[in-house]
């Protein structure tokens, strides 16, 4: 068991949440009861897994994606209201990390996606409001196009959109998980062959057709599913927490 308060400062600390200008509030958005024994660890923080936490009998839920984007709506209305009803009622805490859970480079979405799919970091790239959260290394040989498309697939359990691109084998990869395709033309400029992030926009397709790079859009859910599960892990290591991590399906 461990104070809420300590748990939150450690995490905090850990993830350097201060380095971060990002869309939403990182840390704890919602307070529940003081003292955590149970931590459910998640990618989004949406009722279905508020719900499942609550049946898990969780002191503290963390996730990916929480509440309080920029821009929507304030009102505590409708599906928000119903979230929040719920986790107030449980006592539950929510604790959520954006961008500082992407960069992180041992318990990070890109950091885990990496480990995934057996890629050696070589450095970062793609420039936002903070530190750069994306990745590019080396797989451990090079690859075929379709090769690389599979050993993907079974990493993540979904087949990936692929815009084919110039090169015949793949080696060098960028990487940046979540809707991350905007970052396509700064990994053309790395001079990879490949470049893997979650979604794509129309756009996507023509940059990397014209730039020849390999186009890899795996999922948004599933690009995300590693990083609260392998921060969770850690939390319940060094505070004797139980931890379970609920993964809510999600084909987007």
């Amino acid at each position: 068991m461990v104070d809420l308060n300590a748990l939150v400062a450690y995490t905090d600390d850990l993830l350097e949440v201060d380095q971060f200008a990002d869309y939403c509030p990182n840390g704890l958005q919602v307070q529940g009861r003081g003292q955590v024994r149970r931590l459910v660890s998640g990618v989004t923080a949406s009722l279905a897994l508020v719900e499942a936490a609550a049946a898990a009998r969780a002191d503290a839920i963390l996730v990916h994606h929480g509440y309080f984007w920029r821009g929507e709506d304030p009102r505590v209305v409708g599906m928000k209201q119903r979230r929040l009803k719920r986790l107030l009622a449980e006592d539950i805490s929510l604790l959520a990390y954006h961008l500082p859970l992407d960069a992180h480079p041992l318990y990070g979405n890109n950091a885990c996606l990496a480990e995934a799919l057996g890629l050696a970091v070589a450095g970062r790239f793609g420039q936002g409001p903070g530190p750069a959260i994306g990745m590019h290394g080396t797989t451990d040989a090079p690859l075929a196009a379709e090769a690389f498309g599979q050993r993907l697939e079974r990493a993540l359990g979904r087949t990936a959109l692929h815009v084919p691109g110039a090169s015949e084998t793949i080696q060098t990869v960028a990487w940046c998980t979540g809707a991350a395709q905007g970052y396509i033309e700064q990994a053309a400029e790395l001079g990879v062959d490949a470049y893997v992030t979650g979604e794509v926009s129309e756009q996507t397709v023509h940059v990397a057709r014209e730039s020849g790079v390999h186009f890899f859009a795996a999922g948004h859910h599933a690009t995300e599913r590693y990083g609260a599960r392998a921060l969770g892990r850690h939390l319940s290591e060094r505070f004797g927490l139980e931890h379970e991590f609920i993964d809510i399906d999600n084909p987007a």
